[in-house]
């Protein structure tokens, strides 16, 4: 990098989940102004249709088999990731080296556990200093593959979670709390307040792809006694499998549903609802967070999504209701008493929020690059 170029950043991501692609651009758009990024997806680039099989089989597998999914989380925390024990993984690693080769970085960034392994066996391989920094897109419950990451620091989304690798014997000067990358517009957006009338209660719900279930958690949140309250629906990638089932619920509630496909305005809807149903997904979760609007988990995947319903539970911004039974009941809870409830939930989840996460991620990342050119600049002795 010369002197007067903006320094180059390589972001790596994975679409195994939709927290390590939020994360990675997130953090591209808020590095864009002072910084070159790209954002590769080296197990994409380097097995297109292997990729895309496992990815669908991911989905299906914690959408339908949770407990299944149990059992492969739990076992790899048994795993030596610093060993390339698969020949998908060892393409993946390929099409890595291939990208920091054609791209030269100043920094390696990873939103994905099992990319620093990769990034290292590549430093070592080329002799370079270049910084590697992984965003831990979980929280408390943090798997081994983050843990054993070779990597230069750890940035976390909370101080709980700090405190948890802290005690798992990781260097407490390596990790950094910043909070989760969320999109840097909820920095400039203005939430509901605590002392709103609620009139109407506006629900934002993100269903699963699990077509039954689409019908029942609506009406449950629709006939609340109270009558009072309104959906809107972001069907997301489910829009074909979802839609008519999401139509027959608008004309069965003429008035009180609002149906969205695909929508870049995510951070505008939570700052402009009372509370959001959905799964207990990395960006998700830390997006309501950012956003102070309290939260229901309808579904929960065994393993890293447990660490981000306790994350929930601990600000009191959350609660699990899998099940029709207890979302009436959380629901009638939080509406109880003038929204007694919900009201307490958004002032706890304010004094946490950060809005600002991948703000603050992307200044401590552009800081290790200074550091770095200024460790690496010579020194010049005067002459007489």
């Amino acid at each position: 990098m010369s002197p007067s170029s903006p320094p180059r950043i390589l972001i790596a991501t994975a679409g195994f989940g939709d927290g390590h692609n939020s994360a990675a651009k997130n953090l591209s758009l808020a590095l864009s102004s002072s910084a070159e990024v790209l954002i590769a997806d080296p197990c994409a680039k380097g097995a297109p249709l292997l990729n895309n099989t496992l990815r669908s089989g991911y989905r299906i597998t914690t959408t339908y088999a949770p407990s299944l999914w149990a059992k492969v989380y739990r076992g790899v925390e048994k795993r030596d990731f610093s060993k390339q024990q698969f020949n998908f993984m060892r393409r993946a690693e390929t099409a890595l080296d291939l990208t920091i080769d054609s791209f030269a970085p100043d920094a390696l960034v990873s939103t994905y556990p099992l990319y620093p392994y990769f990034m290292d066996r590549h430093r070592k391989a080329i002799s370079h200093s270049i910084p590697i920094i992984t965003a831990v897109t979980d929280s408390i419950e943090i798997n081994a593959a983050w843990r054993s990451a070779p990597t230069d620091y750890w940035l976390v989304t909370d101080e709980i979670t700090r405190q948890q690798l802290i005690e798992r014997d990781l260097p407490e000067d390596r990790i950094i709390e910043t909070g989760f990358p969320v999109d840097p517009t909820f920095n400039t957006l203005h939430n509901i307040s605590p002392d709103d009338p609620v009139d109407p209660f506006r629900i934002l719900f993100f269903p699963t792809s699990k077509r039954p279930a689409v019908r029942r958690i609506i009406r449950t949140l629709l006939d609340h006694p109270s009558g009072n309250t309104s959906v809107t629906i972001v069907l997301g990638r489910n829009f074909r499998k979802l839609y008519h089932r999401a139509l027959e619920m608008k004309r069965a509630y003429p008035g009180r549903i609002k149906i969205l496909g695909w929508t870049k305005r995510v951070p505008q809807l939570l700052t402009s609802h009372h509370l959001v149903v959905g799964k207990a997904g990395g960006a998700t979760v830390h997006e309501a967070l950012a956003a102070s609007t309290p939260m229901l988990v309808h579904h929960l995947v065994p393993g890293q999504e447990e660490g981000n319903l306790e994350l929930l539970r601990k600000r009191n911004g959350g609660s699990l209701a899998d099940s029709e039974t207890k979302l009436a009941a959380a629901l009638n809870d939080l509406l109880a008493d003038n929204a007694t409830h919900w009201r307490s939930q958004k002032r706890s989840l304010a004094k946490h929020a950060r809005p600002n996460a991948s703000i603050v991620a992307a200044h401590f990342i552009l800081k290790q690059i200074a550091a770095k050119n200024s460790a690496a600049a010579p020194t010049l002795t005067p002459t007489t």
